[in-house]
């Protein structure tokens, strides 16, 4: 996935092959696999779904709110042509699939990915956390000794959470090897 854009379609494709949802719904869905820390507006998400609606990948249909409210909500439902989108999307497994800003979002919808594929992810995120952990490595044994210690502290701290995010991986590694 090359940008957020296509992520974020990943996303929506992902949930909508669970089941219909209204705007709402799955603005709260996406914020549990983006996490609350990273925003999803409105302002983002309808876009995406017009983008889709036009596309083909998805539809839209009315029904009773069931609240007070005598408005009606739109509902999306995944197409057949979404379904086929959403499946190819799980069959990728290059670079962009392992990368920090996607990876989140491939793993969140690893149940559907073929477990050759969920193996070729993980192994290459392992590659991509061994990197990012050895160029840390590297910088905090560079930095002088005057160097402002947040920077310092923060560099140790991004180290840490590589290193934990790489035992984890392995986990993962070594459990989808063994489903197999």
């Amino acid at each position: 996935m090359r940008s957020r854009t296509d992520s974020l379609e990943f996303a929506l494709l992902g949930l909508l092959t669970q089941s219909p949802l209204h705007g709402y719904e799955l603005r709260k869905r996406m914020i549990v696999i983006y996490g609350p820390f990273r925003a999803l507006s409105f302002s983002v998400l309808y876009p995406q779904l017009r983008r889709m609606l036009e596309s083909g990948l998805i539809e839209e249909s009315l029904t009773e709110s069931g609240r007070l409210s005598r408005r009606a909500r739109i509902v999306y439902n995944i197409t057949a042509a979404g379904k086929v989108r959403f499946n190819n999307l799980t069959e990728e497994t290059g670079p962009d699939s392992w990368e920090d800003d996607s990876f989140e979002v491939r793993f969140a919808f690893f149940g559907p990915t073929p477990q050759r594929n969920r193996l070729q992810i993980l192994e290459g995120r392992h590659r991509r956390l061994a990197e990012k952990a050895a160029i840390l490595r590297s910088e905090l044994e560079k930095f002088p000794e005057d160097s402002d210690r947040y920077l310092v502290e923060w560099r140790r701290h991004s180290l840490e959470s590589a290193e934990r995010e790489i035992v984890w991986i392995v986990e993962m590694i070594n459990t989808e090897r063994e489903s197999s």
